[in-house]
């Protein structure tokens, strides 16, 4: 993914780009939206399973929103070495900009391992808002 804000964790890569959803955001309501599409690549030499997400949404107000809950878009992905999962999601926010971070909670499924993968801080930009996160 070209663009996009990369962490790696235990051989764990996660890339993220966002994108500002204009026709979905009404400024004058004070609603703005964007799209994000996130890979999850593992190069390690172990089977993972990605159990539960925690997401921490700051909007440029700094209000931080904590979302917590099982799996990514209604799945569980197990992935072996080598493959990758990818999706889109959303989030709205009641400012211009943000910054979205969090944290995949997975598990090595032959040992029962439980470990943490950072998802790297992204910025939440509409147009007219500067870049929070380079």
């Amino acid at each position: 993914m070209s663009g996009a804000y990369t962490a790696t964790t235990r051989g764990i890569r996660v890339s993220v780009q966002a994108i500002h959803l204009e026709d979905q955001s009404k400024p004058e309501a004070g609603r703005w939206v964007w799209a994000y599409r996130v890979e999850i690549a593992n190069l390690s030499t172990v089977t993972v399973q990605l159990l539960k997400r925690t997401w921490l949404i700051t909007d440029a107000g700094g209000r931080t929103q904590r979302v917590h809950g099982e799996g990514v878009v209604g799945e569980q992905p197990v992935l072996e070495p080598g493959e990758a999962f990818t999706y889109t999601s959303g989030t709205p926010l009641s400012t211009p900009s943000g910054i979205m971070r969090g944290l995949y909670h997975m598990v090595a499924t032959a040992t029962g391992e439980p470990f943490d993968v950072v998802v790297p801080p992204f910025s939440l930009d509409s147009p007219d808002a500067p870049q929070q996160v380079n």
